[in-house]
């Protein structure tokens, strides 16, 4: 991906994701360790794009049922 394909995308903390899905940050954890939910590490800490996290949510729902 190309450095211009990124100026759009909105990167959001663990704590940000946990509150969007209401879920614990632990949860986030978990499915970012899991290779579910796509993250960048940044030093120490994990980021993860808006739009991932909605596709996340998106594969979850129709999973569901």
């Amino acid at each position: 991906m190309a450095a211009a394909d990124m100026s759009g995308v909105k990167f959001l903390t663990i704590a940000e994701v946990a509150s969007m899905m209401r879920v614990s940050k632990m949860t986030v954890y978990r499915l970012v360790h899991n290779g579910e939910l796509p993250a960048v590490r940044v030093g120490r800490s994990f980021r993860v794009t808006e739009e991932d996290v909605n596709e996340y949510l998106h594969k979850s729902f129709f999973n569901a049922g």
